[in-house]
């Protein structure tokens, strides 16, 4: 005998019936899609009223990694998915070393490309992932649409008993049973589209808020210089381009001094930028940036540079 597996019943705005798209089977494919649309622009109203919750979470996801420490995304099903994609675009737009962020997806690797629905029940599970890998500094940030996601909830208790600091972005404001987690990104989305459906509006607010928080995370940590990025790995031809194009941008000189530039840093583009627009040697520009922790602005502060 088949013994029933829990149901568990979600108090939350995205598994109610959405009364502005009870007729979606009915419409038109043009119709259908401005529906789905409507629904999309509310997103960003709802991300906008989580930002100072969000700066706390990347202030604090700063300094763990200034001290050392790294920065944990924990997930199941959309919501882990997310969070890998993520995490493995920073090495070759930021050229973010890849222990800074880690991600634990439940049902592992797996789970990213099948979905392994159970495994979101498993809060021990998660738990277990985090004692094994986090410790006190650390920043975890969990993303649960429902905000009750046991595997998620499991690990960051877990990591906060180590001593880490905790987050959670969820878009149910009737989860109970979270004070314990240190900053709330809470995202009120509302019912989706379609009853239920996370990956709609819940997680379009995850990819806003993950890619806010890590870009941030990566501004505050020099990994730009104004809105160029300048920490970029030039792994392929049109990163390449894109390397002189930013020396370009940021100083004005043309496309054969920038290119000769990059050569005598080796290609690094900070030195590069760092040399160009000081007038320094590469050598003395690559101290200046060691010294401002890879900042090119403190770095040419220190140098008297005009910025």
């Amino acid at each position: 005998m088949t013994v029933p597996r829990q149901a568990v019943h979600v108090d939350s705005p995205t598994e109610r019936r959405n009364p502005r798209t009870t007729d979606l089977d009915l419409l038109s494919t043009l119709d259908l899609l401005r529906s789905i649309n409507a629904e999309d622009r509310l997103v960003p109203d709802a991300v906008a009223a989580a930002l100072p919750a969000l700066a706390t979470a990347v202030d604090w996801a700063v300094e763990a990694l200034r001290h050392g420490h790294r920065v944990h995304y924990v997930g199941a099903g959309t919501s882990g998915r997310l969070a890998t994609l993520d995490a493995a675009e920073l090495a070759p737009t930021y050229n973010a070393p890849p222990d800074w962020f880690e991600v634990h997806h439940a049902g592992g690797s797996s789970a990213f490309q099948n979905a392994v629905e159970d495994a979101e029940d498993d809060e021990e599970g998660g738990a277990a992932e985090l004692v094994a890998s986090a410790e006190a500094g650390d920043f975890v940030l969990g993303l649960t649409a429902s905000g009750r996601t046991p595997y998620v909830l499991g690990a960051l208790r877990a990591a906060g008993a180590l001593g880490a600091r905790t987050g959670l972005v969820f878009s149910n404001p009737h989860a109970v049973g979270l004070s314990d987690i240190d900053v709330l990104i809470e995202v009120d989305t509302g019912p989706e589209a379609v009853a239920g459906s996370t990956r709609m509006k819940a997680g379009t607010a995850q990819k806003l808020v993950l890619t806010a928080f890590s870009t941030a995370v990566m501004v505050k940590l020099g990994r730009t210089y104004s809105n160029l990025m300048v920490g970029m790995r030039a792994t392929n031809a049109k990163l390449r381009g894109r390397t002189v194009r930013i020396l370009r941008e940021a100083t004005g000189l043309d496309m054969h001094e920038c290119a000769q530039a990059l050569d005598e840093a080796q290609g690094d583009l900070k030195v590069a930028l760092v040399h160009l627009l000081s007038g320094v040697d590469t050598p003395e520009a690559a101290e200046a940036l060691a010294a401002a922790d890879g900042h090119v602005r403190k770095a040419l502060m220190s140098l008297r540079a005009t910025v």
